[in-house]
């Protein structure tokens, strides 16, 4: 009764991956429990989330072929262009459908943009490619669009190409403070993603260390447009999300990441903590730090959960 915050199945975001060409769910080793999924058992997960009251999804594609250009990222044809106009039929509009904007999974050298001649990441090149990829998906049923690369500038071009092409009614969720982290791995082999050469992105996402550059980043996303902002990873950066809720008045998400779920799953089967307890615990913290919204693993498992405790 005199609870400060309240965990619902409405505040959570499920992330999915739906890969090209399979025919049955495939396994995810480092995400136990997580699949990627087939056209037809992402639709019938999707109804499952529907049917629990998750409200959303952020689609991430795992494409059977990759170049420099991540060219499938805005295929007309590409599987999360395919999906998302599977998902609109299926579903209508009782689920919010965010696919996430970025070229690392469609790109053969697994950078999160296009590489100039030294093999760096070459932003402005970059911006165009985005503006590409949020008309191919508004355009395939996308209710807002996820960009997440980190690229100076990206909400502002991507909110340009959508208003030019007449689709200023799809949104933006930014992945505005996005930090370099340690904890990606297992979306990695997710996604089936290899960075060129053995290296990083700290050119383009935070330095952990840095936590007033957070509130600058997501200052210049709300002025571009952003329609809400999210934090990466949550656990480890609740500060930064406190204060990130303090600073603006538009909607903050927070990403509950692979590796923060990868963490709790595998302690939860060593038998060290209560998965169901610890699960919950988490997800309050992050919304007691200020989410509105949490993208999470767990976002079935725990709607299910509540809804069972009702």
């Amino acid at each position: 009764m005199v609870a400060e915050t309240h965990l619902q199945a409405e505040d959570l975001v499920a992330p999915l991956f739906v890969r090209e060409g399979i025919d049955e769910p495939q396994l995810i080793h480092s995400l136990p429990g997580v699949v990627q999924h087939s056209l037809d058992s992402v639709v019938t997960t999707a109804k499952r989330l529907v049917a629990l009251g998750v409200p959303a999804i952020v689609l991430f594609g795992v494409p059977a072929t990759k170049d420099a250009a991540g060219s499938g990222a805005s295929d007309p044809g590409g599987i999360v262009q395919v999906a998302l106009r599977a998902l609109r039929d299926a579903v209508g509009d009782r689920l919010v459908l965010v696919p996430d904007l970025c070229l690392d999974e469609y790109t053969d050298h697994g950078h999160c943009g296009l590489l100039d001649r030294r093999g760096r990441v070459d932003n402005d090149a970059t911006l165009e490619r985005y503006a590409e990829v949020a008309i191919a998906q508004a355009e395939a049923g996308a209710d807002l669009v996820a960009p997440s690369g980190m690229m100076d500038g990206q909400v502002a071009a991507i909110r340009a190409a959508l208003d030019g092409a007449g689709r200023s009614d799809v949104g933006i969720l930014a992945y505005a403070a996005k930090y370099a982290s340690a904890l990606y791995g297992p979306f990695r082999d997710a996604v089936g993603v290899q960075i060129a050469g053995g290296g990083d992105r700290r050119a383009y996402q935070q330095d952990p260390a840095n936590r007033r550059e957070a509130l600058e980043e997501v200052r210049l996303d709300v002025e571009e447009g952003a329609d809400i902002v999210m934090v990466k990873p949550a656990t480890l950066y609740l500060d930064v999300l406190a204060d990130v809720r303090a600073a603006v008045s538009v909607p903050v998400a927070a990403y509950h990441v692979s590796g923060e779920y990868a963490m709790l799953a595998a302690a939860a089967r060593a038998g060290w903590i209560d998965r169901q307890a610890v699960a919950l615990e988490t997800l309050v913290s992050i919304k007691r730090a200020g989410a509105d919204l949490i993208l999470t693993y767990l976002a079935a498992e725990i709607a299910e959960l509540l809804g069972a405790d009702r």
